[in-house]
């Protein structure tokens, strides 16, 4: 039998959950991919959602205290302030909301009301075209990083979306990219790639000079199976969603191991507000196995998260917040899990 239980020794203490899936408008996600943070303390949260719910890509808008303050949306399509397949969002010093959108190879550029500025980006691999731009982020200066899946490389942007630099080619090399996804910043300038299907993290100068690599392909610590996002807190440690192992791996300024995080969620809020009008919900939730004993044939880290509630299920990004909480959005459970270091 494997039997679920948490990790969670180490320099990370979980906080709470926030987050309810939804299949409407209004307070809820559906499958977010990433999440941000204004200077007047909104956390904007980006819902992808899925083909059978396009209606429903949003960014919405809340609180610490969970405080549903709104969305923005202007449906989906290729207009002005419009996504399709919406992936990765950063916001600037200036507060200027950047998004990524895979599928129209472009950056869409908001105010934190939700007003368009502008958008770059077109499907291709010359200097300033993109293909499937997934990770964004964007440095103190307004520099704007973008990694692409398909050209396999990272692209360095003026806060005007003109193309300043690129660096990456296919291949598993030093330097070399296989569809990077996640792309973090230090507080040094150095560039954070989650080199998605090489499994490993790769670290860069701010003009592309490759510096470290960190990881392999495995399940151990320090192993990374598709790693999906990657974060810097201020003091050098590294914080990766380890998306194909349905985990956060926290490790130090050298790249060595230090936390697995799985996942500890509780009810959110908003759960907590649902079940207070729903009984039956809630009676069936008491008797619920929601940490199983789960049987021999089911021992992916995939039917693991699945079938335990707690853990993390599609952990595709992670981010800190201006009080260096780590906030691990799930596209799976809808939901976003927070933690911060503990206070010894």
């Amino acid at each position: 039998m494997t039997t679920a239980t948490a990790v969670s020794a180490g320099p990370m203490e979980y906080v709470k959950t926030i987050g309810l899936t939804t299949n409407q408008s209004g307070r809820g996600f559906i499958n977010p991919y990433d999440c941000g943070f204004t200077n007047d303390g909104r956390i904007l949260v980006l819902n992808h959602a899925d083909a059978a719910r396009a209606a429903l890509i949003r960014i919405g808008v809340l609180n610490w205290d969970e405080d549903y303050l709104g969305e923005y949306s202007k449906g989906t399509g290729r207009g002005e302030g419009q996504w399709m397949l919406p992936i990765g969002m950063a916001i600037s010093a200036d507060q200027r909301v950047h998004i990524t959108d895979e599928h129209l190879h472009r950056v869409t550029v908001l105010d934190t009301s939700g007003e368009f500025i502008r958008m770059w980006g077109e499907q291709g691999d010359a200097l300033g075209q993109l293909n499937g731009p997934s990770g964004i982020s964007v440095a103190p200066d307004g520099t704007v990083y973008v990694a692409e899946q398909h050209n396999h490389r990272v692209q360095v942007f003026t806060p005007e979306g003109d193309p300043v630099a690129q660096w990456g080619e296919p291949g598993d090399g030093p330097g070399q990219f296989n569809m990077p996804w996640g792309i973090g910043l230090d507080t040094d300038g150095n560039v954070f790639v989650a080199d998605w299907r090489n499994d490993r993290i790769q670290k860069f100068t701010a003009d592309g000079q490759h510096l470290a690599t960190y990881g392999s392909s495995g399940s151990g610590d320090g192993e990374f199976s598709r790693p999906s996002g990657v974060c810097v807190d201020s003091d050098g440690y590294i914080y990766v969603s380890d998306w194909g192992n349905e985990r956060v791996q926290l490790l130090d300024p050298e790249g060595n191991f230090v936390q697995t995080l799985r996942g500890q969620a509780t009810l959110s809020k908003w759960a907590q507000d649902f079940m207070s009008v729903n009984p039956d919900e809630y009676n069936t939730r008491q008797i619920a196995n929601l940490v199983p004993d789960l049987p021999d044939h089911l021992d992916t880290p995939y039917l693991i998260s699945a079938q335990t509630e707690p853990y993390f299920w599609g952990p595709v990004s992670i981010r800190l917040d201006p009080e260096g909480r780590l906030f691990v959005v799930e596209a799976n459970r809808h939901r976003i899990q927070v933690y911060q270091r503990r206070k010894d």
